[in-house]
């Protein structure tokens, strides 16, 4: 059994009326449909109205179907497979406009990070990370391209940022064995959860290392390790993860970091531009391409 909402489910099929059973029958069998579904569609699927859905999830002790749904969501995102992400985008955005139904719900991703991510958090974060003596940047899979862009400005401000390697979990451990009092560890996952990234953060922790979580849940594995938990929204759009709010989050973070340290920044800026000039990096004003 998937989770606590499919054995309440069960355990109540008995009391549950005809209709109530149809509903009942169809989340037991398409969950992962299901927890997208409108509470229209969901009569739909159930043949049963849009009112015994909304009935349905009274009846459950929720205090309307949006609060069913979310359950739902939050119980399957981590165990959904590709295949069935694929299905799931298909009863959540049909053939339309897909354009603007994604844009549509990045959008509201940013505003659920908004209300949610804990300033409180956010700014004690900021302290821990100008404080450390060393700054670890850990994410696997899609979350990867979210560190490694943190790295990338990290690595500018400061002397002693290191991006982690989790490709291999003897090696990802080899880069954090030292990691200690004093440390910070930035660690980022959203689903599927990787378990590398976990027990490198539970590791760090032990070790007496600041913790940095940016992910999507509470009840995300590497939130129950972290010292600082910033929240950012990343439900999916198909078998793609939505890494929008993250990024944002991220951004913001590098932004508040970069205008405590601006006088610094500004140095180390200008020596650049310095050697860009010199070594011909980037196309200047006016010059053709190519030459």
């Amino acid at each position: 059994m998937l989770g606590s909402i499919l054995n309440e489910i069960e355990q109540k099929m008995s009391s549950f009326s005809k209709g109530q059973k149809s509903i009942a029958s169809y989340i037991l069998n398409h969950y992962e449909k299901a927890a997208y579904m409108t509470a229209a569609r969901l009569g739909a699927a159930a043949q049963v109205s849009e009112s015994t859905v909304v009935r349905f999830a009274f009846e459950l002790g929720y205090d309307g179907y949006p609060a069913l749904q979310r359950e739902l969501q939050e119980m399957i995102k981590n165990k959904l497979t590709a295949v069935q992400r694929i299905d799931v985008a298909k009863e959540q955005m049909g053939d339309r406009d897909i354009l603007g139904k994604v844009l549509n719900l990045d959008i509201e991703k940013i505003k659920k990070t908004m209300e949610e991510t804990s300033r409180v958090d956010f700014n004690n974060s900021v302290e821990a990370i100008l404080q450390a003596k060393r700054i670890y940047i850990l994410g696997s899979r899609s979350a990867l391209v979210l560190a490694r862009f943190l790295a990338l400005y990290f690595n500018i401000i400061f002397e002693n940022v290191r991006l982690v390697d989790t490709t291999s979990s003897s090696e990802m451990f080899e880069q954090i064995m030292r990691i200690g009092m004093g440390d910070v560890i930035i660690g980022i996952s959203f689903p599927r959860y990787s378990k590398r990234s976990a027990k490198a953060l539970a590791y760090a922790r032990n070790m007496g290392a600041k913790i940095v979580a940016i992910t999507d849940s509470p009840s995300s594995p590497i939130a129950e390790h972290a010292d600082f938990f910033l929240q950012a929204r990343s439900d999916m759009a198909s078998f793609v993860d939505s890494l929008v709010a993250p990024l944002s989050l991220i951004n913001a973070l590098i932004v508040a970091v970069g205008l405590r340290k601006r006088d610094e920044i500004k140095q180390i800026f200008d020596r650049l531009e310095g050697i860009w000039d010199e070594y011909d990096v980037y196309q200047k004003p006016g010059e053709t391409a190519g030459v």
